[in-house]
């Protein structure tokens, strides 16, 4: 089989990484992939949103099977317009993606369906949504409603903060087009998981639960990134609450998008809260999250790719998706002054004993070296027994790792072996 992975980041990476290992795959192509993606993958120089060229590409290669993993291709009908060409994909079309590509669809979606999230206003109107935050309970969280690389959100701890943030969504559109129009939410509290699911529009598969590390200093503090590292199984996520969210949250979404009409095949992941009321939506995503499947997939034990076609094909409930008990700790290590400025072109050398789990977000080939090439660089994976073996060996691989200017967190994993369910 010739496979085609649209996108260039860590988290197609580790997809890649994880195909690569069924016998059937002659050559996967990544569009456009980056220096270390092309260790394991061909790259070519298309870019992620250049829908007619991936297809243009697809059908010349014959491709047999497409994986579409970023936010944006997905939201502007990547597989839509392979499907209408004849190749298969895993991912969701166009008009199930909105669920990510609208947070006040994704909002309005929940209320009118009773699943539980935060309340919530929306404005398109800069001067009604100022209005509002008068009197609106503080603190208070303001988000765009197009994407935003996972930056779009603003968790405002005064009003004077919230006001800043409706006024440099909507005004100086610092989001673009994306924050033309905006949710006012109510600030939930307790533990965030994340958990990414398999389903084919009818059955649900959740992966193992994780927890992102969102800010980019120690403690959580500093501005709001792509993810800084992630760890796997999350501990608050025990078997009575997911055993709620799949009552109360998985099931519902994937009956209320039928409902719509707008059935989502793919992998949709619920950002989720665990609240003293319960189990409630943050976000949902349309795709595999960023680093989340750095923690996920090397845990998941049954063929990738046989459950991506199983998906495709909707026969998920015909397969059993088997994932390891084992720990998963990812690191990501970044370029110095990221999310803000930073330098680019620096060598990065990573040992080969851990090469294989290590996934590069952000590097190029220079002058037939690996060199960074972006903000967040790379994810160094491990897995142990325990959660405290898996975040050692992930900070004992980073050590190894070496880059000028490279930044990373050292509390990775703290918080999760602060809760009461870690033995």
């Amino acid at each position: 089989m010739k496979i085609l992975v649209v996108g260039g980041g860590g988290r197609e990476h580790a997809i890649i990484t994880k195909i690569k290992q069924n016998k059937n795959v002659e050559k996967i192509f990544a569009l456009p992939g980056n220096g270390g993606i092309a260790r394991d993958a061909e790259c070519v120089n298309i870019g992620a949103k250049d829908i007619d060229a991936i297809v243009s590409f697809a059908v010349e290669n014959a491709i047999d099977y497409c994986i579409v993993a970023p936010d944006d291709p997905l939201v502007l009908g990547c597989v839509d317009a392979l499907e209408e060409k004849g190749i298969p994909c895993f991912g969701p079309k166009a008009n199930a993606a909105i669920i990510e590509g609208s947070k006040v669809f994704a909002k309005n979606l929940m209320k009118k369906y009773g699943i539980p999230t935060a309340e919530y206003e929306t404005f398109d109107d800069m001067d009604a949504a100022l209005k509002y935050l008068e009197t609106a309970p503080i603190p208070t969280v303001i988000k765009a409603d197009g994407l935003a690389l996972g930056k779009g959100v603003i968790i405002a701890f005064t009003r004077e903060e919230a006001i800043d943030a409706v006024k440099s969504m909507m005004c100086d559109k610092a989001f673009g087009k994306s924050g033309e129009r905006i949710v006012v939410e109510e600030f939930l509290e307790g533990p965030e998981v994340s958990v990414l699911s398999f389903t084919d529009g009818k059955t649900v598969v959740p992966m193992i639960s994780s927890m992102d590390h969102k800010r980019i200093g120690d403690n959580d503090t500093g501005l709001n990134t792509g993810g800084m590292g992630t760890v796997a199984p999350n501990p608050y996520y025990t078997p009575a609450v997911a055993k709620e969210c799949m009552e109360k949250i998985f099931l519902p979404t994937v009956n209320a998008m039928n409902a719509e009409g707008r059935k989502f095949k793919g992998c949709l992941y619920f950002g989720l809260m665990i609240t003293k009321d319960g189990p409630k939506v943050i976000e949902y995503n349309c795709r595999f999250g960023d680093p989340e499947t750095q923690v996920v997939l090397p845990l998941l034990e049954t063929d990738l790719l046989t459950v991506m076609q199983a998906v495709t094909e909707e026969r998920l409930g015909d397969i059993e998706v088997k994932f390891s008990d084992k720990h998963a700790c990812c690191v990501i290590m970044a370029s110095k002054g990221y999310p803000e400025s930073y330098e680019k072109g620096f060598e990065i050398t990573i040992p080969e004993s851990i090469a294989n789990n290590v996934f590069v977000a952000g590097g190029a080939i220079k002058e037939g070296k690996l060199v960074t090439s972006g903000g967040r660089v790379l994810g160094a994976t491990a897995i142990a027994e325990t959660l405290n073996d898996a975040i050692k060996a992930s900070y004992a691989m980073v050590e190894s790792i070496n880059f000028e200017n490279s930044y990373y967190r050292r509390d990775i994993g703290a918080r999760a072996l602060k809760a009461p369910e870690v033995k």
